[in-house]
């Protein structure tokens, strides 16, 4: 057996330096980070689905810190309406695309991973990298701007006010140097925590909107002042429609938390009877998980737009105003007073601090599981602490860029958002058609076609979103292209083994000395073998007497970077021995079948290669891109980085 392995825990006794490098690089490495996206240690443990629905509610839930606000900016008094066809929209569009893409990847890879089983090849490589660019910018996003949030919320507060206006940015960057702080120190997964978290904040907020309902329903002038305002302003009822289908891209961060929904699967308790390939419990829980939730976001969607545009004066939501960013906490100092305020404000920060939390969570499980398998990030990249500290330094600069501002952050987290909704409807509009269901193809494709207009105009609108989402995909493509040229030479073999006839060939060399001659395997004819073999003796004086075995690889995925391979023995025109192999590169595979036999017989083996012709940067191209090229001197780099001692090294011969 042959296995790659990379380090990451090692013990450094040397000075500061060193010891500052072990503890980066301690074995707390991210696919097992405990944050709320990692996956539980038994898959026959979990949690009820309505506690792990309180962990999605972490970034869902606390959206209504600034939704309303949010909202009420960009419909005005139309506000209302809009949020309605926002439900809609979320009932009827996001809430069964979602409840499909936990049915298809039940194990929490969510639609990245079914788009990334769907395309192939480079292809398929390069668009998950895409989507990973946009599922950074929603994660930090969420990051920055619930921080931001939180400022305001303590900057707005009666009490406070004097003291922190004006230093939003530097208390923005102290609640996320804080979370940063805790992920350096190890984040333990705390669903207790978030249920008490959520469910107090949603009992408050319910409070709210039960005594904003209250007001505006005893006040008989505010519903028909509210309403001859609206048709002064929008006319017929049919605009006020038309309008709200419009505005409604705009208000697309009700949205959020899908994605997460599914991301948590693997935390929801299954039936005695689930497997890991049909966890059939799992996926009914997660089901009632992203039902309920909607339901009860919609709900207080509708009801606290409301109230808040009917109560709070329009000029109350513009930047400077005292319901920008907190349009339920200016109502519940408004008419709960300050001591209640202060609660809500405190309850507030708290779940906006954790939706912080659970992003930066899943930021650092949802980078390492597919980066390192592409070959597409730096050893350093599986480990937290490290990981940590660059998405923390991300955050500084966009909360800098942006002035720690709620607003204006809202379309990069838009943006976000959709792109990955998009990215799930598709997904399942693929899905269905290919299980060759009709109806929900037609659906789920009409569904696909609301969500690329509501994105479309998001960005055409609010093009910061795609800006810091192209940003991030530049950055994840360039490092991804370079970290994957500089670990071109590795082994990227995890396993060999050998059918019954390729290792009675081996075991009958194994007192002699091993050649073998690599053959790229075209009509495999006799004629074909028969002067390869000529060939090589010819140019290496090798004896007729002396044994050979030809060895073939074929390129089945060039995009992949780490592969299993399986070595078939066969006998061609009754004469010649073969080794096949399929593998993503030629030279890495030839590499592991060198080694892999040399550690079965003890005995270095001998490959020949012949030289191709050509430009070598042209070459190198080809092996990076199609894992072909100049197979000789990469198969011989590949051995000498897999063995640094020389004299266990196998033969590597050109002629």
């Amino acid at each position: 057996m042959v296995s790659s392995t990379s380090g990451g825990g090692a013990a450094y006794d040397g000075g500061p330096r060193d010891r500052l490098r072990a503890w980066l690089l301690e074995s707390d490495m991210a696919k097992r980070h405990p944050g709320p996206h990692a996956e539980p240690e038994s898959a026959h443990r979990g949690h009820p689905w309505w506690r792990v629905m309180c962990l999605t509610g972490l970034d869902y839930f606390s959206t209504l810190g600034y939704q309303p606000g949010i909202a009420a900016l960009a419909a005005g008094l139309l506000s209302p309406l809009a949020t309605v066809v926002l439900v809609v929209v979320t009932l009827v569009g996001a809430l069964p695309v979602y409840r499909r893409v936990a049915h298809e990847s039940p194990h929490g890879q969510g639609s990245i991973a079914m788009l990334e089983r769907l395309l192939t090849f480079w292809k398929g490589k390069v668009f998950v990298l895409t989507l990973l660019g946009f599922a950074a910018t929603d994660f930090l996003i969420t990051i920055t701007l619930s921080a931001a949030d939180a400022t305001a919320h303590l900057v707005e507060n009666p009490h406070l006010t004097t003291a922190l206006r004006g230093h939003e940015v530097t208390i923005t960057w102290i609640l996320v140097g804080l979370l940063g702080a805790v992920f350096l120190k190890g984040f333990t997964e705390a669903i207790g925590i978030a249920v008490t978290l959520v469910a107090t904040y949603l009992v408050l907020n319910a409070v709210v909107v039960a005594v904003g309902l209250w007001h505006v329903f005893t006040a008989p002038q505010v519903i028909p002042d509210w309403s001859r305002a609206l048709v002064a302003e929008r006319g017929s009822p049919l605009v006020m429609v038309g309008v709200a289908l419009v505005i409604f891209p705009k208000l697309a961060l009700g949205l959020s938390g899908f994605e997460t929904g599914v991301a948590v699967m693997p935390h929801i308790e299954g039936k005695p009877g689930d497997t890991e390939e049909r966890p059939t419990g799992r996926i009914q829980g997660t089901r009632k998980l992203l039902t309920t939730a909607a339901l009860i976001m919609s709900v207080f969607l509708i009801t606290s737009s409301f109230i808040t545009t009917l109560l709070i004066p329009q000029r109350e939501f513009r930047p400077g105003g005292h319901a920008n960013g907190r349009a339920l906490a200016y109502l519940a100092h408004e008419y709960l007073g300050s001591a209640f305020g202060s609660v809500y404000d405190a309850s507030t920060i708290a779940i906006l601090w954790f939706a912080g939390a659970s992003a930066m969570a899943g930021l650092l499980n949802l980078m390492p599981r597919y980066l390192p398998r592409y070959g597409m990030a730096p050893h350093w990249a599986r480990a937290v602490r490290p990981m940590v500290l660059v998405f923390t330094v991300i955050a500084f600069l966009v909360t800098w860029l942006f002035r720690a501002n709620v607003d204006a952050q809202g379309g990069a987290y838009a943006t976000g958002v959709l792109v990955l909704i998009t990215s799930a409807t598709i997904a399942v509009t693929i899905v269905a058609r290919r299980a060759r269901q009709h109806g929900w193809t037609v659906g789920f494709g009409v569904i696909s076609v609301v969500f690329l207009y509501t994105t479309a105009v998001n960005i055409i609108e609010r093009p910061d979103g795609v800006k810091i989402g192209a940003c991030f995909i530049g950055g994840i493509l360039a490092v991804s292209l370079l970290s994957r040229a500089a670990r071109a030479f590795e082994l990227r073999v995890t396993s060999v083994t050998f059918n019954p006839l390729a290792e009675r060939f081996i075991r009958d060399t194994a007192h002699r000395r091993i050649r073998f001659i690599a053959n790229k395997p075209d009509r495999r004819d006799l004629a074909e073998y028969r002067d390869k073999q000529h060939q090589i003796r010819a140019d290496n004086d090798i004896p007729d007497e002396e044994d050979v075995m030809f060895v073939e690889v074929t390129v089945v995925d060039p995009s992949e970077f780490e592969s299993e391979l399986r070595v078939c023995g066969e006998v061609v025109h009754g004469r010649y021995r073969v080794l096949t192999m399929q593998s993503a590169t030629i030279a890495n595979a030839l590499a592991a079948l060198l080694l892999s036999v040399r550690d079965m017989t003890g005995q270095r083996p001998h490959i020949y290669f012949e030289w191709t012709e050509g430009n070598p940067l042209a070459h190198f191209l080809r092996f990076f891109l199609f894992g072909q090229g100049e197979v000789a001197p990469v198969t011989r780099e590949v051995l000498r980085e897999a063995e640094p001692d020389r004299s266990r090294r196998p033969h590597v011969h050109v002629g």
